[in-house]
């Protein structure tokens, strides 16, 4: 179990490393976190925030990720303490031939104003405005919900890091493509970023940007920092929001557009895309990059194509033939659901994975 002990070594004002089991097992931790430090530039960071009955669901978007990315993959993993075991056994048991790694962290808000931040939205919702400062030593990141499937490699999306201008600190996916059937543009009662705002889904960070940003903002005509921001945002518009952590931050990225680069919706594809008619023109020509099924349709009968690409994630065992253990067993039971309007679409869900599948098939065979 040493060889997982950075998950009690991290570094942030709100808790200090704690020696969880001698302190052979703490320096190894404090090593491995020097390591990640030392070496961030070659691994790609990403994070997700699980509570409650979300362990099955994390985990099989980590196996997403792990299945076809390419460059080394840092995972930091923010969770209840009751569920930490369970993660380090399903965790330990992946075979990641050396290119993952991950640690542990508690839910941790601010002390003074703990309450407010685990009663917003959802109980863990709101921890994504805190990463940057608590991990401080990151330079990027690439934050996702529980509920995300990579059908291409992480690799891709963090190459858009590369092409944020000088003024840009974040990445996300626009809320709807259709302002006819928009929440924000018809029943915001706050500011939100273009047209119909932005989704938090998945968010790509540049946290030292982030960091060193003084933000514009209506409360004050003196610009505030990430850390000193936030609070105040919650309290003028905590009776206005609806959506939580992801209002402010349409708030925040309102008053600061040049502050954002928006990539297109393959990159953050939900049922409002295909629900009521195909709406994700990208997917249609490239197929879906990034599945995101928020509103739970993983877990019942609402949107059969959703829960037939997360089952056929969650079952698949590492190693096995990804065509005939994967794809081809998806595409029947993708087949199944054309009786709905995102089952009418449904090659786009196969698009890329096919793609995906066929890119990591040349990779091994030139390693060979």
């Amino acid at each position: 179990r040493c060889k997982n002990l950075s998950v009690s070594f991290w570094n942030s004002y709100w808790m200090l490393p704690s020696d969880v089991c001698g302190m052979n097992c703490y320096w190894e931790a404090a090593f491995r976190y020097h390591d990640m430090k030392t070496r961030s530039s070659e691994k790609m960071h990403l994070a997700v925030v699980a509570c409650g009955e979300r362990l099955e669901e994390t985990v099989t978007m980590l196996r997403s990720a792990i299945i076809f990315s390419i460059k080394p993959l840092q995972f930091h993993i923010f969770a209840e303490d009751q569920l930490h075991e369970r993660f380090k056994d399903i965790l330990d048991d992946f075979p990641y031939e050396g290119k993952v790694n991950y640690t542990l962290y508690p839910i941790t808000f601010p002390t003074e104003s703990a309450a407010e931040w685990k009663k917003l939205f959802k109980p863990c919702a709101s921890q994504r405005l805190f990463l940057p400062l608590i991990l401080k030593n990151v330079d990027s990141l690439l934050y996702v919900d529980t509920d995300i499937l990579f059908l291409r490699p992480v690799d891709d999306i963090w190459s858009f890091l590369g092409k944020f201008n000088s003024t840009q600190i974040a990445a996300m996916a626009p809320e709807h493509e259709e302002p006819r059937i928009g929440w924000y543009n018809r029943f915001a009662r706050h500011p939100y970023y273009g047209v119909t705002g932005i989704n938090s889904g998945v968010m790509l960070m540049n946290m030292t940007r982030i960091r060193r940003k003084y933000f514009k903002n209506d409360m004050t005509s003196v610009r505030l920092q990430w850390g000193e921001i936030l609070m105040p945002l919650l309290k003028k518009y905590k009776l206005n929001i609806t959506w939580g952590d992801q209002d402010l931050l349409n708030i925040m990225f309102f008053h600061n557009p040049e502050s954002l680069y928006v990539f297109p919706c393959q990159w953050n594809y939900r049922p409002d895309h295909c629900i009521y008619g195909s709406n994700c023109k990208e997917a249609e020509e490239e197929g879906i990059f990034i599945l995101h099924g928020n509103r739970g349709v993983y877990h019942d009968d609402k949107q059969p194509t959703f829960r037939a690409v997360y089952e056929a994630i969650k079952n698949y065992s590492f190693g096995d033939d990804l065509v005939h253990s994967l794809l081809q067993p998806l595409e029947l039971e993708l087949q199944k659901t054309m009786h709905t309007y995102c089952g009418k679409v449904y090659k786009v869900f196969i698009k890329q994975l096919t793609q995906s599948i066929r890119d990591l098939h040349a990779t091994r065979s030139k390693g060979r």
